[in-house]
C-alpha cells in the first residue's frame, strides 16, 4: 500500500474551481501562488497561457466569480473573522479594488440580478456592526448606494421586481415573515414556518421576473420539495419533487458549494434541481438542458459538483465529485460534441490507491436508521482495526460520499474510518432531522455510540481502540464523548468545537441572534430560560471536564466569530489545573475551520501523530457499555 504523506493529502490542488466566463472563451480558477489560492485566468484554446488576476499573500481565495465578461468578484475576510469584504478584478488592467472599504464591516453573501446586469446587491453592516443595510454596487464604476436603511429589526434584505423591497423579520416562535417594506410600514407577504421551511433566507431565490420565489419546503411530506411563492399573492405551487431524496441544501452549510437549483446564465431561467440521499440525482426541468445532462454526466465517474456555461448554454465546464477521484474538470461543446479534461486538482494522487467509501445502514437503539460512510484501508484485512469516529459539524449538515483528505489520510494509516449521518443530519428527511430536538449529548450521542457498537459487531473494529474526532458540533461530539462516556474512547480530537453551550449562544454575533430560535434554542434551549439554562448547562462538557480520562487534543482559530476562542481555552485551561496533559493548537491567523495551507498541514501533522501515539490496546471496563 502506498504510504502517503500528509503534504501529499493536503497540499492545495494544482487547479480548482474552474468557471466559464459568460462568452465561453476562458475559464476562471483557482491555483496556488506564494503558498495561497488566487484567482487565475486561461483561454479555452490552444496555447492560451494561464494569468494570474489576484496576489492575496495573506489569506487564501475561497470565493469567485465571473462578473461580465471584463471583471470578476472575489470575497475576501481577515485572519478568518468572516468579516468578508468584496473586491474586483478589472481583467484588462489588472486592478483589484475593495469595493466595501470599511474596517470591521461584513457582507452577507453577493447577488447579480438578472434583470440589472452589472450591478451587484449586497447586505452590509458598515453603518452599524449589528445592522445589515441594503446595498447595490455598479460593479464598472464602484459606485455604492443605499437601498435601504435597517431599523433594528430586519433580519434579511431582498429586492423584487421593479426595485421593489422585502423584507425578513423573525419571531419567538422560530419563523421567519417575509413582507413588503413599504417604506418602513412592513406588509406581510407570507411567514416561512422553521417546521416548514428547512433553512433561512439564503434557501429563497428569486425566478427571472422576480415576482416570485423559489424554495425548498417540506410542507405535506417528509422530503423537501421545491416550490414557487407569489409574491403578489403568497400563495405557494409545487415546481418540482422526488419521491425519496431531499432537494441538496448543503449550500445552506456550505455558500462555496453549487445552488440545488441549475439556471440558465443568462437569463436565470431554471433548468434543474439537484436532489441528494446517498448519491445525487439531478431533474431536469428543461428540454434543452435535458438533452446536454446526459452528455454532461457521461463524462466521468461521481456526481456532477459545480455546472457553468456560457450564456448561450452552449459550451460547459463541469466538476465531479468522486470518493477517489475528487474534481475532475472537464469541457464539453454540445454543439460539436467536443469534450475534454482540463484537469485533475491532484494529479499525483493515484485513486486506485485510495479508500473506497460504502455506504452502509446502521440502526439506532430506538429503531432509526443511521445512513453512514465506512471507510477501511485498502489492502489490509478488516478486522479488529484501530477506530476513528468522524463526527460532522452543523450539526445541520450531513456526510456525504466524497473525497475526503482526513478520511483518505487515516484509511492509509490503517484505521478504519466511520462517519455516521446521526439524527439531526440534513438531508434525509424532516423526520430524521427533528428526531434531533431535545438530544444534543443525548440520543445523538447514542447513535454514534450505536454506530461504533454495529462496527465492532460487524469485526471491524477493536473496541479497545476507539478514537473520536469532529470540528464544530463535531467537536461538540468529541468532547460529549469524552465528558459523557469516557470509557469508551481511546484518543479525542476536538477542532474549533463548542464546550459551553451556554456561552456558545451568547456570543453569538448580534446579527445571527434572529437565527438562533428555529435551530438552537428549538433543538438544544434557550440559555434566557431558567430551567433550559439548567438543562443547557447539563449538556455542556465544561460542566463535565474531571471525568475526561482519554488523551486530547484540541485546535482552535484565534479569531473564530462562531466558536469563540474562550470555548476551547477555558476546558484546556481547567484540565491543565488537574494537571493532565493536552495538546492545545491555536492559529492566531485563521477562524472557524483552518484555511491557509500552512496551517492545515499543521494540523493534520498534529492529528496524524497523535492518533498515531494513542490508538494503542487498552482495557475496557464494564461501564464502557452501559450509557
Amino acid at each position: 500500500m502506498t504510504r502517503y504523506t500528509v503534504q501529499d493529502l493536503f497540499a492545495p490542488p494544482e487547479r480548482t474551481a474552474a468557471v466559464i466566463s459568460p462568452d465561453g472563451t476562458r475559464i476562471a480558477y483557482l491555483a496556488p501562488w506564494q503558498e495561497r489560492m488566487n484567482v487565475w485566468v486561461e483561454g479555452l484554446g490552444d496555447g492560451d497561457e494561464p494569468r494570474r488576476v489576484t496576489a492575496d499573500e495573506t489569506r487564501t481565495v475561497q470565493h469567485f466569480e465571473w462578473a461580465g465578461p471584463d471583471h470578476l468578484l472575489y470575497l475576501q475576510d481577515t485572519g478568518g473573522d468572516e468579516n468578508n469584504h468584496v473586491l474586483r478584478v478589472d481583467l484588462a488592467s489588472g486592478e483589484v479594488t475593495d469595493l466595501t472599504p470599511f474596517p470591521g464591516a461584513r457582507v452577507l453573501g453577493i447577488e447579480q440580478p438578472h434583470d440589472r446586469p452589472g450591478t451587484v446587491i449586497v447586505q452590509l453592516n458598515a453603518r452599524d456592526h449589528a445592522l445589515f443595510d441594503l446595498h447595490e454596487i455598479d460593479v464598472a464604476s464602484g459606485e455604492l448606494r443605499m437601498l435601504a436603511e435597517n431599523p433594528g429589526d430586519v433580519a434579511g434584505w431582498m429586492r423584487a421586481a421593479g426595485g421593489e423591497l422585502l423584507v425578513s423579520t423573525a419571531t419567538e416562535a422560530g419563523d421567519h415573515v417575509l413582507s413588503r417594506w413599504n417604506d418602513g410600514d412592513p406588509q406581510e407577504i407570507v411567514t416561512f414556518s422553521g417546521d416548514d421551511f428547512p433553512v433561512g433566507m439564503a434557501a429563497l431565490e428569486f425566478t427571472p421576473d422576480r415576482t416570485a420565489l423559489w424554495a425548498p419546503s417540506y410542507r405535506g411530506t417528509d422530503r423537501t420539495h421545491l416550490v414557487r411563492i407569489d409574491l403578489a399573492t403568497g400563495a405557494e405551487t409545487l415546481v418540482d419533487s422526488h419521491p425519496t431524496h431531499d432537494i441538496d441544501s448543503r449550500t445552506q452549510v456550505f455558500p462555496n458549494l453549487p445552488s440545488p437549483l441549475i439556471r440558465r446564465r443568462r437569463t436565470g431561467e431554471l433548468l434543474g434541481v439537484r436532489y441528494l440521499r446517498e448519491r445525487q440525482v439531478i431533474q431536469a426541468l428543461d428540454d434543452e438542458f435535458a438533452a446536454v445532462l446526459p452528455a454532461l454526466e457521461a463524462l466521468a465517474d461521481g456526481d456532477l459538483a459545480a455546472i457553468s456555461s456560457d450564456d448561450e448554454g452552449r459550451r460547459w465546464v463541469v466538476s465531479f465529485t468522486h470518493d477517489r477521484n475528487p474534481g475532475a474538470t472537464w469541457f464539453y461543446d454540445h454543439a460539436t460534441g467536443e469534450r475534454r479534461l482540463l484537469f485533475r486538482p491532484y494529479p499525483d494522487l493515484d485513486p486506485e490507491s485510495l479508500a473506497p467509501m460504502s455506504w452502509v445502514r446502521i440502526t439506532a437503539r430506538d429503531g432509526l436508521e443511521l445512513p453512514s460512510l465506512l471507510t477501511l484501508p485498502p489492502d489490509v484485512e478488516p478486522r479488529g482495526l484501530p477506530l476513528v469516529l468522524a463526527v460532522h459539524g452543523g450539526p445541520w449538515s450531513r456526510d456525504n460520499w466524497e473525497y475526503a483528505s482526513g478520511v483518505q489520510l487515516l484509511a492509509n494509516r490503517g484505521f478504519a474510518m466511520l462517519q455516521v449521518n446521526f439524527r439531526g443530519s440534513i438531508g434525509f428527511g424532516r423526520a430524521h432531522m427533528r428526531a434531533a430536538i431535545g438530544e444534543l449529548a443525548g440520543r445523538m450521542h447514542t447513535d454514534l455510540l450505536d454506530a461504533v457498537d454495529w462496527t465492532v459487531e460487524q469485526g471491524y473494529a477493536d473496541p479497545d481502540r476507539v478514537a473520536i474526532l469532529g470540528g464544530s458540533y463535531g467537536g461538540y461530539a468529541a468532547l460529549v464523548g469524552a465528558t459523557f462516556t469516557p470509557d469508551r474512547f481511546a484518543a479525542v480530537v476536538d477542532y474549533v468545537g463548542v464546550s459551553d453551550l451556554e456561552n456558545f449562544m451568547r456570543t453569538q454575533p448580534d446579527f445571527v441572534r434572529p437565527y438562533l430560535a428555529p435551530n438552537w434554542y428549538r433543538y438544544a434551549g434557550d440559555p434566557s430560560d431558567p430551567e433550559q439554562l439548567a438543562d443547557l448547562r447539563a449538556r455542556s462538557p465544561i460542566t463535565r471536564v474531571d471525568a475526561i480520562t482519554a488523551p486530547l487534543l484540541v485546535a482552535q482559530g484565534a479569531n473564530d466569530p462562531r466558536v469563540v476562542k474562550a470555548e476551547s481555552d477555558r476546558i484546556v485551561e481547567k484540565l491543565r489545573e488537574r494537571g493532565v496533559d493536552v495538546d492545545y493548537l491555536v492559529c492566531d491567523d485563521e477562524g472557524h475551520g483552518f484555511v491557509n495551507p500552512e496551517n492545515v498541514l499543521l494540523l493534520w501533522e498534529r492529528i496524524d501523530a497523535f492518533l498515531a501515539e494513542h490508538l494503542a490496546p487498552r482495557p475496557v471496563t464494564a461501564s464502557s457499555r452501559q450509557l
